[in-house]
């Protein structure tokens, strides 16, 4: 599918390619600067249906969809939902794994447009509650087995319709059998919603029907994408149409080796972040490509369908490459089909890329990106001999503008090698936070993204991350804040005051630590506190050790002073 279209939308006072010198580092084939076609997101998947209607959408526990049968039943589920009341910029929130119903809901959703709202199936009924009710969402999309976790958290919000799929009805016909008599009664997948107030069958919405045609434009929001930014505060970056075909489109260019129809990409990174939605699932479908999902990481399974399904791309994030590297059954594989990979959400070891290299032959680089980004922003080129710089994030995609500015006003630009903050701009930026105008006037200013990140940028343009956002703590790619956790801690009887703070971890990258002071005449466990948060925490926020202290250190003003924790903390290391 041609990435050149006649209509060219490019950010506003773009620097010309003489200040961007790091696009001669580009691999051959990569363009310095791109034509984005004005249109809405989920035309990518009506033309993709149109030109290549055979080629395999999807591949789920050997089942195959086409991508004629993905547009159809999207189509179908537009319908659906424009006869349970869904109009255009309603929300429709998905709380589902990796799986062909999450595709459907999702391009159906834009059908009849509507915004998404990804949800991540982990989260407890208190987390889900407070983004359905933030966003608004009227309509949510949900597996039969966390149906009674929205059950709970509905209440008090504005949802009137909960659709329920059960994983099995995409598998195919023997193993949905199978799932049936060995997991289902064990693992309660099966769970009543029949009578329930607006509960409705997910195959229910699938009834032949086309939808009532709604104009959606380029700067209508798509994806209402949750996230904590810089501060830490649950809010929901607006991604429009515009801004998702707009990294779509980049992150193809990049991959320099996809061809339309004959890729095949490994989505193992959960299509409710960013992250696996646009490299994975967008990139599939803005080229045709096979996208073999992976509901859920286990090592062996992962394994079994590279060897199967031949998967050419695969992005991920280090704690996958790292447990594929350090595990006995890689070798017992065939994983020679894996050619690009790129790394996110956590620094990638030099180690880690050559040892996956070594295994597989393929190319697997370090990039760098964020919500308010949608999300790619930097790369190390994938193919070019001696491009990769160990510790840098790479380069900025092609359209996009990268700069340090002075931690103090953010306002004063710092020349090459200086550390300061990194402020990004290019066509693929968030239009601000939904509902948060102080937190979007902070974080976007005079058309630059204020990452948050400190960093610093080489005489080649290569950028280096050199301390994370403020405090937060990257456990397997996903983001924890510690005012989440600790707000959950203050729920509990016996304490007074709580901080977290991330810990270092060989696979996870980052673990959470609590320390706690106790009110006095108060006692408490450690495997209390920690039973305690898993009540209102998804289990990778939950700490992993608690630490019981007298006080808190603390700044003049009584704030709780973290990085003095956490420093401690890098002391007892070394």
């Amino acid at each position: 599918m041609t990435l050149t279209i006649d209509t060219t939308v490019h950010p506003k006072d773009a620097a010309p390619l003489a200040a961007r010198p790091w696009t001669r580092h580009y691999d051959p084939g990569v363009p310095a600067t791109l034509e984005y076609p004005p249109i809405a997101l989920n035309a990518l998947l009506r033309t993709t249906a149109q030109r290549y209607p055979n080629a395999t959408a999807t591949i789920f526990f050997g089942a195959r969809r086409t991508y004629a049968s993905l547009y159809r039943d999207a189509r179908r589920f537009a319908a659906g939902l424009q006869r349970l009341g869904v109009r255009k910029g309603d929300r429709v929130a998905i709380m589902l794994p990796n799986c062909p119903q999450f595709l459907i809901a999702f391009w159906g959703a834009l059908e009849a447009g509507a915004s998404v709202v990804p949800t991540n199936p982990l989260y407890t009924p208190r987390e889900v509650e407070h983004q359905l009710a933030d966003s608004g969402a009227e309509t949510i999309v949900v597996l039969s087995r966390l149906y009674p976790i929205v059950k709970q958290a509905r209440a008090g919000t504005r949802v009137r319709n909960v659709i329920v799929t059960n994983i099995k009805e995409e598998m195919p016909p023997v193993l949905r059998l199978l799932f049936t008599i060995a997991r289902e009664k064990k693992d309660g997948h099966r769970q009543p919603f029949r009578g329930d107030a607006g509960a409705v069958a997910f195959p229910d919405l699938l009834a032949p029907a086309d939808p009532t045609p709604v104009e959606v434009s380029p700067g209508d929001i798509a994806v209402l994408q949750y996230t904590g930014g810089t501060t830490g505060i649950p809010k929901g970056a607006m991604l429009s149409h515009r801004a998702l075909v707009a990294n779509t489109l980049q992150s193809r260019a990049w991959f320099t080796d996809l061809e339309d129809e004959r890729g095949v990409i490994m989505a193992v990174m959960p299509l409710f972040h960013v992250y696996g939605l646009t490299v994975a699932m967008l990139l599939a479908v803005q080229s045709a490509a096979a996208l073999i999902l992976e509901p859920q990481f286990e090592l062996e399974q992962v394994l079994k369908d590279v060897q199967k399904y031949r998967p050419t791309t695969f992005p991920g994030a280090p704690r996958i490459y790292n447990a594929i590297i350090n595990s006995p059954l890689a070798t017992k594989y065939d994983l020679r089909s894996i050619r690009s990979c790129i790394s996110g959400s956590a620094p990638l070891m030099i180690e880690t890329a050559k040892r996956f290299a070594e295994l597989t032959g393929g190319h697997l680089v370090e990039g760098y990106g964020l919500t308010e980004a949608a999300p790619v922003t930097h790369c190390n080129p994938l193919f070019g001999e001696g491009k990769q710089k160990v510790g840098s994030i790479g380069v900025p995609f092609p359209d996009v503008e990268a700069k340090i500015v002075d931690l103090e006003t953010g306002e004063r630009d710092l020349p090459v090698g200086e550390v300061g903050e990194l402020v990004l701009r290019g066509p693929q930026l968030m239009d601000g936070y939904y509902q948060q105008v102080d937190e979007t006037a902070r974080t976007l200013r005079n058309g630059w993204l204020y990452t948050g990140d400190i960093a610093k940028i080489d005489e080649d343009g290569y950028c280096y991350i050199v301390d994370r956002k403020k405090e937060m703590i990257d456990v397997s790619g996903y983001n924890v804040y510690p005012r989440e956790v600790e707000e959950v801690l203050a729920t509990h009887p016996a304490i007074m005051e709580a901080a977290a703070i991330g810990v270092p971890h060989p696979i996870k990258g980052e673990e959470v630590k609590a320390f706690v002071v106790l009110k006095p005449g108060t006692t408490a466990t450690e495997e209390e506190l920690i039973a305690h948060c898993r009540e209102g925490l998804a289990p990778f926020k939950v700490p992993k050790h608690i630490e019981f202290r007298e006080s808190l250190p603390k700044s003049l003003i009584g704030k709780v002073l973290r990085r003095q924790l956490a420093e401690e903390e890098r002391a007892k290391v070394r």
